[in-house]
Protein backbone atom coordinates (compact mmCIF):
# COMPACT_ATOMS: atom_id res chain seq x y z
CA UNK A 1 0.00 0.00 0.00
CA UNK A 2 1.82 3.42 -0.92
CA UNK A 3 2.17 5.93 1.37
CA UNK A 4 0.11 8.21 2.12
CA UNK A 5 0.67 12.02 1.30
CA UNK A 6 1.96 14.53 3.67
CA UNK A 7 -0.16 16.46 5.46
CA UNK A 8 -0.59 19.94 5.05
CA UNK A 9 2.16 20.64 8.07
CA UNK A 10 4.28 17.81 7.73
CA UNK A 11 7.46 18.55 5.92
CA UNK A 12 9.14 15.53 3.12
CA UNK A 13 11.41 15.68 0.59
CA UNK A 14 8.33 17.47 -1.99
CA UNK A 15 8.08 20.55 0.69
CA UNK A 16 8.18 23.64 -1.25
CA UNK A 17 10.48 26.30 0.58
CA UNK A 18 10.28 29.94 1.73
CA UNK A 19 12.55 32.53 3.77
CA UNK A 20 12.58 35.51 5.70
CA UNK A 21 15.83 37.24 5.54
CA UNK A 22 16.56 39.78 8.86
CA UNK A 23 18.77 41.02 11.42
CA UNK A 24 17.35 40.18 14.05
CA UNK A 25 14.33 38.25 12.88
CA UNK A 26 12.75 37.33 16.53
CA UNK A 27 10.27 40.17 15.97
CA UNK A 28 9.19 38.34 12.66
CA UNK A 29 5.69 37.34 12.20
CA UNK A 30 5.81 35.97 8.85
CA UNK A 31 6.45 32.39 9.37
CA UNK A 32 3.06 32.31 11.81
CA UNK A 33 1.38 34.05 9.23
CA UNK A 34 2.31 32.41 5.74
CA UNK A 35 2.69 28.64 7.48
CA UNK A 36 -0.63 29.42 8.80
CA UNK A 37 -1.87 30.14 4.97
CA UNK A 38 -0.35 27.11 4.02
CA UNK A 39 -2.02 24.80 6.24
CA UNK A 40 -5.20 26.35 5.47
CA UNK A 41 -4.88 25.97 1.36
CA UNK A 42 -3.42 22.33 1.91
CA UNK A 43 -0.30 23.62 0.16
CA UNK A 44 3.05 21.57 1.03
CA UNK A 45 4.94 24.46 1.77
CA UNK A 46 7.00 26.08 4.99
CA UNK A 47 8.24 29.27 5.48
CA UNK A 48 11.60 29.74 8.22
CA UNK A 49 13.35 32.68 9.74
CA UNK A 50 16.80 33.36 8.62
CA UNK A 51 19.12 35.23 10.39
CA UNK A 52 21.72 36.97 8.10
CA UNK A 53 23.59 40.59 8.87
CA UNK A 54 24.60 43.11 6.52
CA UNK A 55 28.18 41.45 5.72
CA UNK A 56 26.18 38.19 5.02
CA UNK A 57 23.63 38.88 2.48
CA UNK A 58 25.84 38.59 -0.55
CA UNK A 59 26.73 34.67 0.21
CA UNK A 60 23.46 33.93 1.79
CA UNK A 61 21.54 35.85 -1.41
CA UNK A 62 23.87 33.74 -3.99
CA UNK A 63 23.27 30.72 -2.53
CA UNK A 64 19.26 30.92 -1.80
CA UNK A 65 19.01 31.92 -5.79
CA UNK A 66 20.38 27.98 -6.52
CA UNK A 67 18.33 26.28 -4.24
CA UNK A 68 15.92 24.43 -6.58
CA UNK A 69 12.94 23.71 -4.54
CA UNK A 70 12.75 27.83 -3.16
CA UNK A 71 9.76 29.83 -4.14
CA UNK A 72 9.67 32.59 -2.38
CA UNK A 73 12.06 35.53 -0.26
CA UNK A 74 10.81 37.86 2.10
CA UNK A 75 13.08 40.48 3.17
CA UNK A 76 12.80 42.20 6.80
CA UNK A 77 15.48 45.19 8.16
CA UNK A 78 17.49 46.23 7.10
CA UNK A 79 18.18 44.77 3.68
CA UNK A 80 15.28 45.85 1.73
CA UNK A 81 17.65 48.51 0.07
CA UNK A 82 20.41 46.02 -0.59
CA UNK A 83 18.91 42.65 -1.74
CA UNK A 84 17.34 44.40 -4.79
CA UNK A 85 20.87 44.41 -6.33
CA UNK A 86 20.17 40.16 -6.10
CA UNK A 87 17.17 40.22 -8.54
CA UNK A 88 16.61 40.20 -11.99
CA UNK A 89 13.57 42.25 -12.50
CA UNK A 90 12.19 44.61 -9.91
CA UNK A 91 8.40 45.43 -9.54
CA UNK A 92 6.90 48.34 -9.80
CA UNK A 93 6.24 49.53 -6.50
CA UNK A 94 10.42 48.41 -6.02
CA UNK A 95 10.91 50.15 -9.15
CA UNK A 96 10.03 53.74 -7.47
CA UNK A 97 10.83 52.89 -3.74
CA UNK A 98 14.06 51.47 -4.52
CA UNK A 99 13.80 48.69 -1.91
CA UNK A 100 12.02 45.16 -1.72
CA UNK A 101 10.23 42.99 0.66
CA UNK A 102 9.48 40.11 -1.27
CA UNK A 103 11.13 38.27 -4.21
CA UNK A 104 9.45 35.43 -6.01
CA UNK A 105 11.28 32.35 -8.72
CA UNK A 106 9.50 33.63 -11.82
CA UNK A 107 8.88 29.52 -14.20
CA UNK A 108 11.98 30.65 -16.28
CA UNK A 109 14.56 30.33 -12.97
CA UNK A 110 14.35 34.36 -13.06
CA UNK A 111 13.92 36.55 -9.44
CA UNK A 112 11.22 39.20 -9.42
CA UNK A 113 11.38 41.38 -6.18
CA UNK A 114 8.78 43.90 -5.43
CA UNK A 115 7.50 46.10 -2.21
CA UNK A 116 4.06 45.53 -0.51
CA UNK A 117 5.24 47.14 2.85
CA UNK A 118 3.27 50.86 1.12
CA UNK A 119 0.14 49.00 -0.47
CA UNK A 120 0.49 46.91 2.85
CA UNK A 121 0.43 50.21 5.21
CA UNK A 122 -2.19 52.33 2.96
CA UNK A 123 -4.54 48.99 3.58
CA UNK A 124 -4.24 49.20 7.39
CA UNK A 125 -4.80 53.01 7.69
CA UNK A 126 -8.29 52.83 5.85
CA UNK A 127 -9.17 49.96 7.96
CA UNK A 128 -8.20 52.20 10.79
CA UNK A 129 -10.85 54.38 9.42
CA UNK A 130 -7.98 57.00 8.34
CA UNK A 131 -8.00 57.99 4.90
CA UNK A 132 -4.69 59.46 3.75
CA UNK A 133 -6.26 61.63 0.49
CA UNK A 134 -5.50 65.01 0.57
CA UNK A 135 -3.62 64.67 4.33
CA UNK A 136 -0.39 66.23 5.53
CA UNK A 137 2.00 63.32 6.72
CA UNK A 138 5.35 63.58 8.68
CA UNK A 139 7.81 60.23 8.03
CA UNK A 140 10.65 59.45 9.85
CA UNK A 141 12.65 56.92 8.14
CA UNK A 142 14.14 56.70 4.70
CA UNK A 143 15.00 53.09 4.87
CA UNK A 144 13.44 49.96 2.36
CA UNK A 145 10.28 50.10 4.52
CA UNK A 146 10.02 53.98 4.93
CA UNK A 147 10.41 54.76 1.47
CA UNK A 148 7.71 52.34 0.36
CA UNK A 149 5.42 53.81 2.18
CA UNK A 150 6.35 57.16 1.30
CA UNK A 151 5.61 56.04 -2.27
CA UNK A 152 2.22 54.58 -1.54
CA UNK A 153 1.23 57.64 0.57
CA UNK A 154 1.62 59.40 -2.47
CA UNK A 155 0.29 57.25 -5.06
CA UNK A 156 -3.04 57.42 -2.64
CA UNK A 157 -3.21 60.91 -3.09
CA UNK A 158 -1.80 62.95 -0.23
CA UNK A 159 -1.02 66.66 -0.30
CA UNK A 160 2.21 66.71 1.59
CA UNK A 161 4.82 64.68 2.77
CA UNK A 162 7.81 65.77 5.18
CA UNK A 163 10.29 62.90 5.69
CA UNK A 164 12.55 62.70 7.92
CA UNK A 165 16.33 60.86 7.92
CA UNK A 166 19.82 61.03 9.88
CA UNK A 167 21.54 60.01 6.37
CA UNK A 168 21.53 62.31 4.50
CA UNK A 169 22.48 60.37 1.13
CA UNK A 170 19.71 58.80 1.91
CA UNK A 171 17.54 61.78 2.37
CA UNK A 172 18.44 62.75 -1.13
CA UNK A 173 18.27 59.63 -3.03
CA UNK A 174 14.57 59.40 -1.82
CA UNK A 175 14.17 62.83 -2.58
CA UNK A 176 15.12 62.39 -5.78
CA UNK A 177 13.05 59.24 -6.84
CA UNK A 178 9.79 60.62 -5.12
CA UNK A 179 10.16 64.12 -6.95
CA UNK A 180 10.69 62.18 -10.10
CA UNK A 181 7.09 61.35 -9.98
CA UNK A 182 5.87 63.86 -7.65
CA UNK A 183 7.45 66.86 -8.18
CA UNK A 184 7.30 69.83 -5.45
CA UNK A 185 5.06 67.24 -3.05
CA UNK A 186 8.16 65.89 -0.73
CA UNK A 187 10.78 67.37 1.62
CA UNK A 188 13.53 66.07 3.17
CA UNK A 189 14.99 67.12 6.67
CA UNK A 190 17.21 65.69 9.45
CA UNK A 191 16.25 63.36 12.13
CA UNK A 192 16.56 66.89 14.66
CA UNK A 193 14.26 68.84 12.08
CA UNK A 194 11.37 67.14 12.27
CA UNK A 195 7.86 69.38 12.34
CA UNK A 196 4.90 67.87 12.69
CA UNK A 197 3.12 71.44 12.18
CA UNK A 198 -0.18 70.91 10.37
CA UNK A 199 0.72 67.29 10.26
CA UNK A 200 -2.53 64.80 9.96
CA UNK A 201 -0.58 61.28 9.85
CA UNK A 202 2.95 60.93 11.53
CA UNK A 203 4.69 57.84 10.98
CA UNK A 204 7.51 55.57 12.46
CA UNK A 205 9.11 53.61 9.79
CA UNK A 206 13.02 53.38 11.87
CA UNK A 207 13.76 50.86 13.95
CA UNK A 208 13.25 52.97 16.95
CA UNK A 209 11.04 51.08 19.48
CA UNK A 210 12.04 47.77 18.81
CA UNK A 211 14.33 47.63 21.79
CA UNK A 212 13.61 48.40 25.05
CA UNK A 213 14.98 51.92 26.03
CA UNK A 214 15.19 53.18 22.16
CA UNK A 215 14.51 57.00 22.31
CA UNK A 216 11.37 57.94 20.90
CA UNK A 217 11.40 58.73 16.72
CA UNK A 218 10.32 62.23 16.93
CA UNK A 219 8.58 64.59 19.44
CA UNK A 220 4.64 63.88 20.24
CA UNK A 221 4.26 67.81 21.57
CA UNK A 222 5.49 68.47 17.89
CA UNK A 223 2.35 67.42 16.59
CA UNK A 224 -1.33 68.31 16.46
CA UNK A 225 -3.47 67.09 19.22
CA UNK A 226 -6.09 65.25 16.29
CA UNK A 227 -2.82 63.95 14.80
CA UNK A 228 -3.03 59.70 13.60
CA UNK A 229 0.14 57.84 14.92
CA UNK A 230 0.98 55.21 13.04
CA UNK A 231 4.38 52.76 13.66
CA UNK A 232 5.29 49.65 11.47
CA UNK A 233 7.04 47.73 14.22
CA UNK A 234 5.35 44.85 15.06
CA UNK A 235 7.37 43.46 18.00
CA UNK A 236 6.40 45.11 20.44
CA UNK A 237 2.75 45.21 19.31
CA UNK A 238 2.78 48.53 21.58
CA UNK A 239 5.79 50.40 20.93
CA UNK A 240 6.38 53.49 23.46
CA UNK A 241 6.01 56.05 20.62
CA UNK A 242 1.94 54.09 20.55
CA UNK A 243 1.49 53.57 23.97
CA UNK A 244 2.29 57.57 24.89
CA UNK A 245 0.21 58.45 21.69
CA UNK A 246 -2.90 56.60 23.01
CA UNK A 247 -2.36 58.07 26.28
CA UNK A 248 -2.44 61.54 24.67
CA UNK A 249 -5.51 60.78 23.33
CA UNK A 250 -4.25 60.69 19.79
CA UNK A 251 -5.37 57.79 17.39
CA UNK A 252 -2.99 55.20 17.03
CA UNK A 253 -2.45 52.70 14.43
CA UNK A 254 -0.29 49.32 15.14
CA UNK A 255 2.62 48.00 13.18
CA UNK A 256 0.41 44.36 12.55
CA UNK A 257 -2.29 46.38 10.08
CA UNK A 258 0.50 46.55 7.92
CA UNK A 259 1.62 42.61 7.97
CA UNK A 260 -1.88 41.50 7.68
CA UNK A 261 -3.08 43.42 5.02
CA UNK A 262 -0.16 42.06 3.35
CA UNK A 263 -0.75 38.43 3.61
CA UNK A 264 -3.67 39.09 0.54
CA UNK A 265 -0.92 40.85 -1.45
CA UNK A 266 1.94 38.07 -0.76
CA UNK A 267 -1.60 35.17 -1.82
CA UNK A 268 -1.22 37.57 -5.33
CA UNK A 269 2.05 37.46 -5.83
CA UNK A 270 3.49 33.58 -4.96
CA UNK A 271 0.57 32.51 -6.52
CA UNK A 272 -0.85 31.06 -2.90
CA UNK A 273 -5.01 31.41 -3.14
CA UNK A 274 -7.01 29.01 -1.64
CA UNK A 275 -9.38 27.20 -3.83
CA UNK A 276 -12.52 29.02 -3.18
CA UNK A 277 -10.43 32.39 -4.37
CA UNK A 278 -11.13 33.54 -7.53
CA UNK A 279 -10.97 37.47 -7.75
CA UNK A 280 -8.04 40.19 -6.70
CA UNK A 281 -7.71 41.40 -4.09
CA UNK A 282 -6.28 45.66 -4.60
CA UNK A 283 -5.19 48.29 -2.33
Amino acid sequence: MPDAPPGPSAISGTTRLYVVLGDPVAQVRAPALLNDLFARTARDAVLVPVHVGPDGLAEVMRGLRRMHNLDGILVTVPHKIEVCRYADLLGPAAEVAGSANALRRNPDGTWLADNFDGAGFVHGLRDNGHDPAGATVVLAGAGGAGRAVAAALLTAGIARLRLYDPDSVRREDVLARLDARWPGRVTVGAQGDFDGDGADIAVNATPLGMRPGDPLPFDLARLPHGCAVADIIMKPAETDLLRAARESGRPVVYGRHMLDSQVLLYEEFFALHAPERNGRWEP
